[in-house]
């Protein structure tokens, strides 16, 4: 009885913390790579009328947002294109800060 609990703990553990490697992004690391953001975003992320606010939202929603803007016929494609995921992990950290 006491070694299935301790492999449900275990269990349970390993998979909190493949979560965490899989969400996790570098918000430093994004300030650097967030220059061009800022250009229609604002340096706060705020956004305004035309473009909008992404300062505060989700890490792990604000990085699938950025994946499915490649290959698309947005005008973000252009931004995303050359990004890996663990560069819009980390831009979307920093957002995520603000």
């Amino acid at each position: 009885m006491l070694t299935r609990k301790l492999i449900i703990a275990m269990m349970f553990i390993l998979m909190l913390a493949a979560g965490g490697v899989q969400a996790g992004g570098d918000a430093a690391r994004g300030a650097e790579l967030a220059a061009d953001c800022a250009d229609c975003h604002g340096d706060d992320g705020k956004g305004d009328e035309d473009v909008p606010g992404i300062a505060g939202l989700d890490a792990a929603e604000h990085a699938k947002k950025l994946a499915d803007f490649k290959g698309s016929d947005s005008d973000m494609a252009d931004y995303v294109e050359e990004l890996s995921e663990q560069d819009m992990a980390d831009i979307a950290a920093y957002y995520a800060d603000l």
